[in-house]
C-alpha cells in the first residue's frame, strides 16, 4: 500500500484529501507539526508528498528543498497560488507537479496514480531511519544530519544500519560482526573496535556526540 503525506495547514482541505486517498486504497497521513515536518516524514516513509506552497513558520519550497538533500521521493505541490512564477520556482525546487486549488478530486487522484506508477513500477521503495534528527537512507547507504551529508564506509552503513534499525535495544558485538562479515573477509573483535571507533569519531565531527553508546560486556545502542 503506498503512504502519502500531506502536508497542508488548511485541516478540513488535508482532511478531505486523507479521506479521498483512503476511499482509494492508500494510506495516507497528515503533517501534525508544520514547524518540523522531518521527523514525521522520516517515521512515515511517504511514497509520496502533497505540499501545500503557503505554510506556517516555513513555506513548500523551503520543505521541498529540505526533503530533497535525503531523498527523490515525489513531491506534488497544491496552491492556489498558481501564478506561472510559482509552478516555476516549484519544479526548480525538485517539485514533481503542481496542483492549483481548487482542484477536482479525480483530476488530483489522477496524477497521484500516475506518478506512483512512473516512479515505483520500475523502482525500489526508499527506507528511511531517523533517530536524533540524522537520517539514514538505506537506498543509497547515506547519513544526514543538519542538511549536510556524511560520508559513510560500507563498514560505517552496516555497523549504523543494524544500531538504527535496533535503536532503543543492545546490539551485541556478535551480530556487528556477522553484519560486517557478510561480504568482507573475516572480522576480529580489534577490527570491530577500530571500526566503531572511527565511526564514533566521524559522527562528532559532524555534531553527534555520544550517538553510539557502549553497554559493556554486551554491545552497542543508539537511544
Amino acid at each position: 500500500m503506498y503512504r502519502i503525506l500531506i502536508i497542508e495547514d488548511d485541516e478540513r482541505i488535508a482532511s478531505a484529501i486523507k479521506k479521498h486517498l483512503e476511499t482509494w486504497g492508500l494510506e495516507a497521513a497528515c503533517a501534525e507539526n508544520l514547524r518540523d515536518i522531518m521527523p514525521q516524514f522520516s517515521a512515515f516513509s511517504p511514497h509520496l508528498i502533497l505540499l501545500d506552497l503557503s505554510l506556517p513558520f516555513y513555506d513548500g519550497y523551503y520543505w521541498c528543498e529540505k526533503i530533497r538533500k535525503i531523498s527523490k521521493i515525489p513531491v506534488v505541490f497544491i496552491s492556489s497560488a498558481s501564478e506561472n512564477m510559482n509552478i516555476v520556482m516549484a519544479m526548480n525546487m525538485g517539485g514533481d507537479d503542481f496542483i492549483a486549488k481548487p482542484f477536482d478530486f479525480h483530476v488530483l487522484m489522477a496524477k497521484i496514480q500516475a506518478i506512483l506508477r512512473r516512479t515505483y513500477d520500475f523502482a525500489g521503495q526508499t527506507k528511511l531511519i531517523e533517530h536524533r534528527g540524522a537520517i539514514l537512507n538505506t537506498a543509497d547507504a547515506s547519513l544526514t544530519y543538519n542538511g549536510e551529508k556524511i560520508e559513510l564506509t560500507k563498514n560505517d552503513y552496516r555497523i549504523l544500519s543494524a544500531l538504527m534499525e535496533n535503536k532503543g535495544k543492545v546490539v551485541s558485538r556478535d551480530t556487528l560482526m556477522q553484519k560486517l562479515w557478510e561480504t568482507d573477509s573475516f572480522v576480529d573483535e580489534n577490527t570491530l573496535t577500530v571500526n566503531i571507533a572511527r565511526l564514533r569519531k566521524k559522527l562528532e565531527n559532524a555534531g553527534l556526540t555520544n550517538f553510539i553508546a557502549t553497554k559493556i560486556g554486551m554491545g552497542y545502542i543508539v537511544e
